[in-house]
């Protein structure tokens, strides 16, 4: 049985600091403080923004299997043969974070300067979508401005994008697939880490890390809802580690599922906003998270806050009785994808903190063997095409 400990001034809000500085350090750091205004890397283009370009639809379909990332270091999504290694990059946009893929092969790719559209199969932009939101200068690094998390409805019509506001609260913007404009804009809570959608595409779910809430969205009428996630409380607020960071949608009931620290599982009725939490065993600093179709959640843990009691990065796989089986990870991750056949996770290794690396590990989720795989520039976001 997992002990929930208790947060403290010391062990769960701001940790000695060798530690911050080494490995969580911004993440728990007031992003009106952080570093801002730094150089977009080269070959981006800021000025991309400004116009959109609708082009042709795609016409096929990239080979099953190939993975694409997002390469939150340069300005380029890099598609990866899950044996080889990257095949190829294509330029998107400063600091890519997340992903998105329709059934027509398009991805959609949140990045400082708008959302760009790709034809996986022909491996070119068809357009980059501005957004309505002043986000300031297009910068790098975790506390940039722009698209974070990316989400897309069941019927590929709307595409929904949460965007960060250095130093103040975010927007959830709506982009119509068809025409690649911006049609609504609504407000949510502080660096929307992640973006998820209803599977009946009734709501969509806006995960906010500083300020430990999801919004929920009614997609008819765009009322939000705030609905507060803070399994350990929110003492220490923007110094805080405690915080929301990524969400999977239940398949069998639509509940919200915020991994907390390898600890704590909350689970969210998004309907009543009722949290119940369930016992986790990694005990590890957690981010990225996904859910497969008979409900087997996977979740990164990229390492300890307090390395007394904190265990290192890995990847938790919990079946829907609750179960979990924890495979250790070398080094810090962020986001996890799953192969079609459910027999392979594939985990960047991006990370938004320092200790990322420029690759991808491989993990057999039958035997857990892992391997690592080089491919892309800080990789962040992935889908399976």
């Amino acid at each position: 049985m997992t002990k929930f400990r208790r947060a403290s001034a010391t062990t769960r809000m701001l940790v000695p600091a060798v530690v911050a500085v080494a490995v969580f350090a911004g993440c728990a750091r007031d992003p009106e403080r952080a570093a801002s205004g730094t150089t977009p890397p080269a070959g981006a283009s800021p000025s991309a923004g400004s116009s959109v370009t609708v082009a042709p639809a795609p016409t096929g379909r990239a080979a099953p299997g190939t993975l694409l990332v997002g390469d939150f270091g340069s300005d380029t999504v890099t598609f990866v043969d899950p044996e080889r290694g990257g095949t190829g990059s294509v330029q998107v946009g400063t600091a890519p974070y997340g992903l998105a893929l329709g059934a027509d092969g398009r991805a959609w790719v949140a990045t400082a300067e708008g959302v760009a559209v790709v034809d996986t199969a022909t491996r070119r932009r068809l357009a980059l979508v501005p957004y309505e939101t002043d986000t300031g200068p297009v910068t790098t690094g975790e506390y940039r401005g722009g698209g974070m998390g990316i989400g897309l409805a069941p019927d590929g019509r709307r595409v929904y994008v949460g965007v960060n506001v250095p130093g103040g609260n975010g927007a959830l913007e709506v982009i119509d697939t068809a025409t690649l404009r911006v049609t609504d804009t609504v407000a949510v809570g502080r660096r929307p880490f992640d973006v998820d959608v209803s599977r009946d595409g009734a709501e969509v779910y806006a995960t906010n890390h500083d300020s430990f809430d999801v919004t929920v969205v009614s997609t008819a009428t765009l009322e939000p809802r705030r609905v507060e996630v803070a399994p350990y409380g929110t003492e220490g607020g923007l110094g805080s580690w405690l915080k929301p960071h990524y969400t999977a949608v239940r398949p069998s009931d639509g509940k919200l599922l915020l991994p907390f620290e390898g600890e704590r599982l909350a689970v969210v009725d998004p309907r009543t906003g009722r949290t119940t939490i369930e016992p986790m065993t990694a005990n590890t600093h957690q981010h990225g998270t996904t859910v497969t179709a008979d409900g087997t959640l996977l979740t990164v843990g990229t390492g300890p806050i307090d390395p007394d009691v904190d265990r290192g990065p890995s990847l938790t796989v919990r079946t829907p009785d609750g179960t979990e089986r924890v495979h250790p990870l070398e080094g810090p991750h962020e986001g996890v994808a799953v192969s079609e056949d459910g027999r392979t996770a594939y985990v960047t290794g991006g990370f938004t903190r320092d200790g990322y690396w420029d690759g991808l590990s491989v993990v057999d989720l039958a035997s857990g063997g892992t391997r690592r795989l080089a491919a892309g520039s800080r990789p962040l976001g992935i889908v399976v095409l």
